[in-house]
């Protein structure tokens, strides 16, 4: 005699519904907590903490073009709400004659980016977000497979390289991206540093987070 089959019990579901719940409520507040501690960072703390992690940030470039990674392209990003200030890395890296992009919501698929050339030139124009990004332009775009490092922005960061965005999800697929072969580097202040993380299945760890005071280098849990 055939058994049939048995319907998932609806308790289950609910079950699943509320761990979800609890792990979305779990990273708003830790949204909220980390982003108010790094806003009442001072001008003066923020100051310096821009001039050490920019020259973490060229120690480690400088390291990659010695062991045999040319860097050309970088993918950088404007910071605010408290970020680690990233202006004075642009002219640091076009005194080496390396070349800065900008990521830009994509105009056709929602959720992803694409990146532009920057240079300060540039045409600029505000996103739906109020955040300043390159005019499209075609003959600007750079491939993820031509980007050599993406530095990464988050909230809050562990030890083992896990991060966590704004909720968006835009640099979770651009990580994914099949063709993304850059470096990413995660930039953050030190108090955005947490034990532990409540992460998602598709949450994709980072090789290397800098702060200013220290290089998070979880290199060898990603290359042989």
């Amino acid at each position: 005699m055939t058994s049939m089959p048995v319907a998932p019990h609806p308790s289950h579901h609910a079950q699943r519904q509320d761990l979800w719940s609890e792990r979305d409520e779990a990273c708003r507040q830790l949204r909220r907590n980390i982003r108010r501690q790094r806003r009442n960072l001072s001008p003066d703390v923020q100051q310096q903490a821009a001039i050490q992690a920019k020259q973490r940030l060229l120690q480690l470039l400088d390291e990659l073009i010695v062991t045999g990674h040319p860097i050309n392209t970088v993918s950088l990003y404007f910071s605010g709400d408290g970020e680690l200030d990233t202006t004075a890395l642009f002219p640091a890296l076009w005194q080496q004659g390396i070349q800065t992009c900008l990521p830009v919501l994509h105009p056709f698929t929602p959720g992803n980016l694409l990146f532009l050339r920057y240079r300060a030139d540039s045409p600029m124009t505000l996103n739906r977000f109020g955040i300043p990004e390159p005019k499209l332009d075609a003959r600007q775009i750079v491939l993820p497979s031509q980007l050599d490092v993406l530095l990464t922005p988050l909230v809050a960061f562990d030890a083992k390289g896990n991060r966590m965005g704004m909720g968006g999800g835009y640099y979770d697929r651009t990580l994914t991206h099949p063709h993304m072969k850059a470096l990413a580097v995660g930039y953050a202040h030190d108090c955005q540093q947490v034990e532990t993380l409540p992460l998602a299945p598709w949450d994709k760890p980072l090789p290397i987070i800098i702060t200013p005071t220290s290089t998070l280098d979880n290199r060898s849990d990603f290359f042989d």
